[in-house]
């Protein structure tokens, strides 16, 4: 039987008066402008919708821009479906599910082809042909690149620039969309946003895709820029989708870590060149392990993290003194970031440490996109699609946005609903006064959920201190949405503190460790636990009461993911 939890969240952010709001029109929203927003908006334009494309910030502000590694995808040569299938299938650790896997390996020649003819230029060697690099968990070189550790800054750019040329659709930049608007059906039918100024927007649409990226903003280290909060998964719960496989969380186990500087990636490619990861001592601690620095991420991760605790440092090492070429000219951004604080990467250790880095669950989806509120499509870093199970093989991310980003978009367009509705944007409810002297401090509650989630919802997790954290974030939660004005920075911290709770049910429900789940009170791979978990919202008029948890079976594995990964 599923297990039911109490919430009490309330299903939208803001209530305004549509007398008010101005109501823009279109067939197609699309929310985030990242890869795989706009591969959705750009199939949708090309299937003749207009199409709506939200970022909350400028259009280019994305965790797309900050890719560094590149985009998997077979390239024949001494590569094969069947082999990108078995890896992307064994760091799954059993819940990656195989014909989405297929499906989107299958179709991944095409994505870099069409990102070609988008403009990307890929690094290529004197003869013409695309250079190709091996991160951890592939057993093949197959990962495209551009700039050497600029791939996501030139595949942005690309789709950007194929968006701005396409006439049907409209970019609204510095438009944060705060709530999906639906009918009393549950039929989704817009998006209410917050523009510049404070003022306010809705986007009436008879489909939305979400694509607003990952939360890396819940931990106190993390990869991901300011704007990742969490917003795509904690909207669309509110709206009443199923969110899936939240507990498993990625942590990049190289991340610049310098006092005075941006928590920067640095790419699982300089490992794949040669970098090889070392204590304060000099001790390579990965050697023993049969794929050393380019084990899967968890893995490096961990033992990152545990050599931290045994030094007592704060950090290891990454020493490139090693490659063969010049690190300066293989990694020209890693470079120039670290000239600036006094780094030499040819020749001075590099200080690193793990940071959250990307949210493999999220609102689960059909292989189309389709979340279970009709109306509505989420792709990339918000859904979960089923690529990546319990563990994420690098560079398989870019892949998944651009494939299913664009079956997203094909979907929504041939299930469009046309013509302009008219619907209310109720007034706000009345609430209780708020007492004298009785106040909240936003930027402290967001640090301190940063680090409770860092410290106890991490790396390592045991029952004692994720119960302690879901207390606190009940608490927070509550004074957030009663007493912190209506502004971004709000609608941030709620979207975060949302998705922390999901988080926090959904672990401490994995009796298990599995992928980059690791609980020190299990410690080990439970077979019975070889199933999703998954959280529906429970509603009781407009409020969510609750969260029904429960287990979803994985499919079960095609011959073809069963073929032998060369070593």
């Amino acid at each position: 039987m599923p297990d039911c939890y109490e919430l009490g969240l309330e299903s939208r952010l803001l209530s305004v008066d549509s007398r008010r709001v101005p109501i823009f029109h279109f067939d197609l929203v699309v929310v985030g402008s990242g890869a795989a927003g706009c591969a959705a908006a750009v199939a949708a334009a090309q299937a003749g919708a207009e199409v709506a494309l939200l970022a909350k910030g400028e259009l280019r502000e994305t965790n797309t821009i900050h890719a560094q590694g590149g985009m998997a995808a077979v390239q024949g040569r001494d590569d094969s479906f069947a082999a990108h299938i078995a890896d992307t299938m064994r760091l799954g650790c059993g819940l990656a599910e195989p014909a989405l896997v297929e499906r989107v390996v299958r179709e991944g020649p095409a994505a870099v082809e069409r990102l070609i003819a988008w403009g990307t230029a890929f690094d290529r060697d004197e003869k013409g042909v695309l250079e190709l690099s091996r991160e951890g968990g592939h057993s093949r070189s197959r990962v495209v690149h551009a700039g050497g550790d600029a791939t996501g800054r030139a595949i942005q750019a690309a789709v950007l620039q194929t968006v701005h040329r396409h006439p049907q659709i409209t970019a609204f930049e510095q438009t944060f969309a705060i709530d999906l608007l639906c009918g009393e059906d549950g039929r989704v039918e817009g998006v209410l946003a917050g523009a510049e100024g404070g003022k306010r927007r809705v986007f009436s649409a008879g489909r939305v895709v979400l694509a607003t990226g990952g939360s890396g903003q819940l931990y106190r280290e993390t990869t991901n820029p300011s704007i990742a909060t969490g917003d795509g998964v904690a909207m669309g719960f509110r709206a009443g989708a199923i969110v899936r496989d939240l507990e498993f969380v990625q942590f990049h186990p190289t991340m610049l870590y310098l006092a005075g500087a941006a928590r920067v990636l640095i790419s699982e490619i300089v490992r794949g060149a040669g970098g090889v990861l070392r204590d304060r001592a000099g001790v390579r601690f990965l050697s023993e392990h049969p794929d050393a620095e380019l084990a899967p991420r968890d893995v490096v991760s961990r033992a990152v993290f545990e050599r931290m605790v045994a030094t007592g440092d704060t950090s290891v090492y990454l020493d490139l003194s090693n490659l063969s070429g010049d690190p300066h000219r293989l990694f020209p951004g890693i470079s120039r970031i670290c000239r600036f604080f006094g780094i030499d990467i040819a020749r001075d250790p590099v200080p690193v440490r793990p940071g959250a880095h990307y949210q493999i669950g999220g609102l689960e989806v059909d292989e189309e996109g389709r979340t279970n509120v009709p109306g509505l499509w989420a792709a990339g870093e918000c859904a979960s699609s089923g690529l990546h199970g319990a563990n994420r093989m690098g560079s398989n991310s870019l892949l998944e946005a651009l494939v299913l980003g664009t079956r997203a978009g094909e979907s929504a367009v041939s299930e469009l609903v046309r013509g302009i509705r008219d619907f209310v944007v109720r007034p706000p409810a009345d609430r209780e006064p708020i007492p004298d002297g009785v106040s909240v401090n936003v930027q402290d509650v967001t640090y301190s959920l940063k680090s409770i989630m860092w410290r106890q919802l991490g790396l390592e997790r045991d029952a004692e201190h994720m119960d302690d954290a879901l207390d606190k974030i009940v608490l927070w939660t509550r004074a957030v949405s009663e007493l912190a004005p209506p502004e971004p920075r709000t609608w941030e911290l709620m979207n975060l503190l949302t998705v922390a709770r999901l988080l926090g049910l959904s672990a401490r429900a994995r009796t298990e460790s599995r992928g980059v789940h690791a609980r020190s009170d299990f410690p080990q791979m439970d077979e019975s636990w070889q199933a999703h978990t998954r959280l529906t919202p429970l509603f009781d008029r407009s409020r969510i009461s609750g969260v029904e948890l429960s287990r979803q079976a994985v499919a079960a594995r095609p011959p073809v993911a069963t073929v032998p990964v060369p070593r």
